[in-house]
């Protein structure tokens, strides 16, 4: 990140942060020792949440991994903090404009809003740090050959491997994956963050991944961030099929089903060869082929994939918003947030994401392991 970057970060942090210490430190009035640790630990949230950001840059540092957990910790807690003051003061301004703010409710809310936001931070801690729950999906398709009702595809997706997700939360996702015994597996990106220098220790459980018909894998933008061909070529040493606008064919009997997959939508900003395409994913298709999949990292793939003639979509990306407030802004940017929905004549399935990205916390917006079933319609 370079220098002027960071300056405006602090810069907006610090301006944050003497929002918050202004409205709720007068309103609790702890006394001169307590106002004296709100501005210590006010000023520590400041530095804390870019320096876990920057942490990678002091990966040989001893505690660099312990700077990365204090810094998204503090992050998610920010976050909610600064939620929470904001609902509180438009509150307190309709009580205001009712004649009803008394001083009684001034105080008490400016104490329950840290308190609040500390339980939700914890609450949201162990949802993301738990091995994420199993998802069951059942996809109905016009005209699906008796041969492949009950097809099941187990889609993980957004584990971002990296400085809190570690090895031992990928090798429980893999076991969990296992049990299921799908079809097949799909890893709809985002499956790192950081270089395969740094991570490849901590993604080796992706070997034991086991389907009848393979485990297959595309990008997501955060490969991108994190050198997509190396991530590629790692991705292809671990076994995994990597589809770059490709497509394989899987047949039962004489019934026949193709997983194709993209490169992520902004994949051409990073390398105008990795464009991503879906009707590149599709050509050359045999004829008897009559269940189309697509696995593309973000839900706005949807409109291309339904020009495509594709019938389901797997994609991720969004993360369900992770924690409120943010799933109310993924609408501006992706037509679908979490779930199953339909475009045309497409099925679009939005995983809220199998890890987390950044603060070690999910509210609202449980991570899942997906097992997707394909059924008559």
């Amino acid at each position: 990140m370079p220098a002027r970057a960071i300056f405006i970060v602090l810069a907006l942090l610090s301006i944050l942060h003497v929002y918050i210490g202004m409205r709720l430190v007068p309103a609790i009035d702890p006394g001169p020792l307590g106002v004296a640790l709100a501005v210590i630990m006010l000023a520590v949230s400041t530095l804390l949440m870019p320096a876990g950001l920057l942490s990678v840059r002091f990966k040989r540092w001893r505690w660099a991994d312990q700077l990365a957990w204090a810094g998204m910790l503090t992050m998610g807690f920010f976050s909610s903090l600064l939620v929470l003051t904001l609902g509180r003061d438009l509150g307190l301004l309709a009580l205001g404009m009712a004649g009803a703010a008394s001083s009684a409710i001034v105080r008490g809310t400016a104490m329950a809003v840290p308190l609040v936001a500390l339980g939700v931070t914890l609450v949201g801690l162990v949802n993301a740090r738990r091995v994420a729950r199993v998802v069951d999906v059942d996809v109905p398709i016009a005209g699906l050959p008796a041969a492949l009702h009950g097809y099941s595809i187990v889609q993980i997706s957004d584990v971002h491997v990296g400085p809190t997700i570690k090895r031992g939360y990928l090798n429980a996702i893999v076991t969990k994956v296992n049990a299921l015994k799908p079809d097949a597996i799909a890893i709809t990106g985002d499956l790192v963050d950081g270089s395969v220098h740094r991570l490849r220790t901590h993604t080796e459980p992706l070997a034991r991944l086991s389907a009848r018909d393979g485990t297959f894998f595309v990008t997501g933008n955060h490969e991108y961030y994190s050198g997509a061909n190396e991530w590629i070529a790692e991705m292809r040493r671990l076994g995994l099929t990597v589809l770059m606008n490709q497509h394989v064919v899987c047949e039962r009997g004489d019934a026949a089903l193709m997983i194709a997959g993209v490169t992520d939508f902004t994949a051409h900003h990073f390398d105008e060869s990795h464009r991503s395409n879906p009707r590149a994913a599709a050509a050359g298709a045999p004829d008897h082929v009559t269940v189309r999949i697509l696995l593309a990292h973000q839900p706005r793939s949807a409109p291309a994939a339904a020009d495509a003639g594709f019938h389901l979509q797997l994609s991720g990306h969004t993360h369900g918003g992770q924690f409120f407030p943010w799933n109310l802004f993924v609408p501006l940017q992706q037509p679908f947030t979490a779930g199953l929905n339909r475009m045309r004549e497409l099925w679009v399935y939005t995983s809220r994401g199998t890890g987390y990205w950044g603060p070690p916390k999910r509210f609202g917006a449980p991570s899942e392991i997906t097992r997707v079933r394909l059924v008559a319609a």
